[in-house]
């Protein structure tokens, strides 16, 4: 079903700065994951799967192949007559070139006449680097049934992991009574996902005012979400069950792609009912050669394998040598390892080449080394 009287509005300009090499040119909503996808391709599939039309994608930080990529609505059937994803850069300068929204209730004031320009009831506004699979029209529905002024959605993360996010007090019925940012002793587990609805006309007034508030952080959780619940208005949360991962790190990203080698795992690209859309790439079929070893792998269109593959995710057009062997892994678009070499418990950036004999990783690391450049070969 369609859903007109609800616009969605997408944060895609933080800077990534978690990933490190990975956002230093592109921004992090465009950093590839799960063979052949991008992060942006999730919410932007769930708005389309959702029956949303109008799509904003609010993009600044290394921007040029977001915006481009974004642009061509057709990828996620956005394309047609009353439909579209529009690319909204910033208007205004802050102090910084490269922090040109003040926050992320800025991104929204700053294309409040967009927002005017289709005359929504309704506003989704999406973080545009998680991924996760999620239905907006029930979320939407949840809203209405609750005569809520702001719904957010929410997550049940360990309790052990509360304190890294902003957590959702609520009574009874689900209403938010107060909203604690990474709280050091949280009384609940229930994680803001950084998925709102608000009613437009309520949220218009708020920004507007906040735009010229001197003492304002421009911001949703530090100043929209609880001067709603200072004002008494009706906040609640909606409890989404199923996979979603802050892909924010080069640990988590690793994780989110490693969760792709279970064969029950919940975000299961290949659901016909709930399609993941992307760029249609043109490529080979994959090619195993007679002396490949693989078990456990997730690979993609073009990859070429000669040697060993072990519990790794191998992207478009990853190539494995002879003798090469690659563990516990991540190998993102283009990626060479040339015979010989051995890639352990380490994320391999776009077309990076680990030459002849080289090592890189180990089986023994806390953390997963990040390659973001090519590798000498081994002496």
């Amino acid at each position: 079903m369609k859903q007109n009287n609800m616009i969605a509005m997408i944060l895609a300009g933080g800077r990534g700065s978690r990933l490190h090499a990975l956002t230093n040119k592109v921004a992090k909503p465009a950093v590839s994951y799960g063979g052949k996808y991008r992060i942006i391709d999730f919410p932007l599939s769930n708005c389309a799967n959702s029956g949303i039309d109008i799509v904003g994608v609010l993009t600044q930080y290394e921007s040029i192949l977001l915006n481009s990529y974004v642009a061509a609505g057709r990828r996620w059937g956005l394309d047609a007559v009353n439909s579209g994803v529009y690319v909204l850069p910033p208007r205004e300068k802050a102090d910084s070139d490269l922090d040109v929204y003040r926050g992320t209730a800025d991104a929204i004031s700053q294309n409040i006449d967009f927002v005017d320009t289709y005359d929504p009831e309704y506003v989704l506004i999406l973080s545009g680097d998680h991924i996760y699979k999620m239905n907006y029209a029930k979320m939407l529905a949840a809203h209405k049934e609750c005569k809520a002024d702001a719904t957010i959605g929410v997550i049940e993360v360990p309790m052990k992991e509360a304190s890294r996010f902003g957590i959702m007090n609520t009574n009874d019925t689900g209403r938010i009574v107060e909203f604690e940012e990474k709280p050091e002793h949280p009384k609940s587990n229930l994680a803001s996902m950084g998925i709102y609805i608000f009613d437009w006309k309520l949220l218009r007034q708020m920004l507007t005012e906040d735009m010229v508030n001197p003492d304002s952080h421009h911001d949703f959780g530090k100043d929209i979400i609880p001067r709603l619940l200072n004002e008494g208005k009706n906040v609640y949360a909606y409890k989404f069950k199923g996979y979603w991962k802050d892909v924010g790190t080069i640990d988590s990203l690793w994780e989110a792609n490693m969760d792709l080698l279970d064969k029950n795992n919940e975000l299961d690209l290949s659901d016909p009912t709930w399609k993941i859309y992307t760029e249609d790439v043109a490529t080979l079929p994959q090619y195993v050669g007679p002396e490949a070893d693989i078990s456990k792998a997730f690979i993609t269109q073009g990859c070429v394998i000669e040697g060993t593959v072990k519990n790794s995710v191998l992207f478009t057009g990853a190539k494995v040598g002879l003798n090469a062997q690659v563990i516990d892994s991540v190998l993102m678009p283009g990626v060479v390892v040339e015979d010989g070499a051995v890639v352990q418990r380490a994320l391999v950036a776009d077309n990076v080449t680990i030459k002849k004999g080289a090592v890189v990783g180990s089986a023994d690391s806390e953390h997963i080394e990040l390659v973001a450049n090519d590798v000498k070969g081994g002496e």
